[in-house]
């Protein structure tokens, strides 16, 4: 007896079956509650200008104190401009009642400053009484005064809000227009048609304002984020060119160290077997940590990356170097103090480098300048100092073939990150570097690399 395959039926839920045109009419309505309901007395004062706007910025001190309440001053001055037309326009009644009657749009405009969405509400819904109390007129049912304020009501609650709230307001209003009309209209002419274009062209203006802005944040927002994406790339970058100098120059000292326990036995007449042994798991262990030190860091190789012909370079092709240097049209000078002696090869690449570095940066940005190079060996580390006067003339170009025991010619860039790698380097072994202009416009680079007794060979 087999069993009958049998299929599952997932209930579907209420909303899954409502066709696609009723979900996007209920979120139509679930937006327009969204955005004219919710939290529509909410207390949101508005806020000033910030002080260090494009413009705000370049005022004078005492005008830009004042300058951050412009959009205030903006929304105070409608409000008198519909003061005033209420008040210049006569409504059928004289008096106090004209006065009040005129106020009343006045303080709709002002209420945006504080209450934007409640002042749309205030607005809309005053329109009808003042047109029945002031004799619209012609203008059903639009009165001179509720026209102009409502059209700066809907400018400022829109630039207040977003472009979805400025489309429901302008339909809402719209619709009351035309029930006004159609119900209430008792033969008048209407003016919601050529106020629905002002009040059109107006929200478009600010719709797209506020797309622009919100477009710029983004790209300033993403800008920010690359800058900071940049830099990690960047100390990646560098970091991964450190780790592939070093590991050359320590595969070098495990390949010694392998040599040499496999010779030792053969340097003495009858070795004890435990000699022997020791020498045999010296050369075990350094064979093993030189592959997987080859495994580990080879991650970090390019796939382009060919390995260098000759030995990772030192102090003692410094001469070399300088060499180059003058070749391309820097005058450089070297003076070594201290007693020379042979330092940990990590130190000595890293000084190599960075003086190298620094070289380059100077015939990049101060073309004709002199420099001098200073080498200082203390009893606690070396001591680097590079230092380039000001610019002077043109830089001559560097010759072909410069590049000399598998070294960089002076003029290359690198990674193009100079600096940071020079601090790479020099974190690395717990050292200290300063940089910075010096009085006579040049530039200086001073590094110290600690070197223990146990480290110097």
């Amino acid at each position: 007896m087999t069993d009958t395959p049998t299929t599952q039926r997932i209930p579907r839920t209420e909303a899954d079956s409502r066709s696609p045109e009723f979900r996007l009419a209920m979120g139509a309505l679930g937006g327009l509650r969204q955005d004219l309901f919710h939290d529509a007395f909410a207390y949101r004062p508005l806020a000033p200008l910030a002080d260090d706007g494009p413009v705000i910025r370049r005022l004078p001190a005492r005008i830009r104190r004042y300058a951050v309440w412009t959009p205030h001053a903006i929304v105070v001055g409608g409000a008198l401009l519909t003061l005033l037309i209420g008040s210049a326009v006569s409504y059928g009644i004289h008096g106090l009642a004209t006065l009040v009657l005129a106020a009343v749009p006045a303080a709709a405009v002002l209420m945006t400053l504080v209450r934007p969405m409640l002042a749309f509400w205030a607005s809309l819904a005053s329109t009808p009484f003042l047109a029945v109390l002031g004799d619209a007129g012609d203008g059903w049912p639009w009165a001179p005064s509720t026209i102009a304020s409502h059209l700066v009501v809907l400018t400022v609650v829109a630039a207040r809000t977003r472009p979805r709230a400025a489309f429901w307001m302008w339909l809402l209003t719209g619709v009351y227009g035309l029930l006004a009309e159609d119900v209430l209209g008792n033969g008048y002419s209407n003016d919601t048609a050529p106020m629905m274009f002002v009040a059109a062209v107006s929200l478009l203006v600010v719709a797209l304002a506020q797309v622009r802005r919100d477009a710029e944040r983004e790209v300033a927002a993403q800008q920010s984020v690359t800058a900071v994406e940049r830099d990690r790339r960047t100390l990646l970058e560098e970091r991964t060119t450190i780790a592939r100098e070093l590991h050359d120059v320590v595969a070098h000292h495990m390949s010694v160290v392998a040599i040499q326990a496999e010779a030792a036995p053969y340097r003495v007449e009858n070795p004890p077997p435990e000699l022997e042994q020791a020498f045999a798991t010296i050369r075990e262990n350094a064979v093993a940590a030189l592959t997987e030190l080859r495994r580990v860091l080879g991650v970090v190789r390019a796939e382009d990356y060919e390995a260098p012909d000759a030995p990772q370079p030192t102090l003692a092709d410094l001469d070399g170097l300088l060499g180059n240097v003058r070749d391309a049209g820097l005058e450089v000078d070297l003076a070594v103090t201290g007693a020379v002696r042979q330092l940990p090869p990590g130190v000595e690449l890293s000084a190599y480098r960075i003086t190298q570095e620094a070289l380059s940066n100077a015939l990049r940005h101060a073309p004709g300048a002199s420099a001098k190079v200073e080498v200082s060996y203390v009893l606690g580390g070396l001591g680097v100092r590079i230092v380039n006067g000001p610019a002077r003339g043109l830089v001559k170009p560097a010759p072909a073939g410069t590049a000399q025991r598998g070294l960089r010619p002076p003029l290359s860039t690198g990674t193009g990150h100079g600096l940071t790698g020079m601090r790479e380097r020099v974190s690395m072994l717990n050292g200290e570097m300063t940089t910075g202009p010096t009085e006579d416009g040049g530039y200086e680079v001073a590094v110290f690399l600690p070197v223990t007794k146990d480290e110097t060979a």
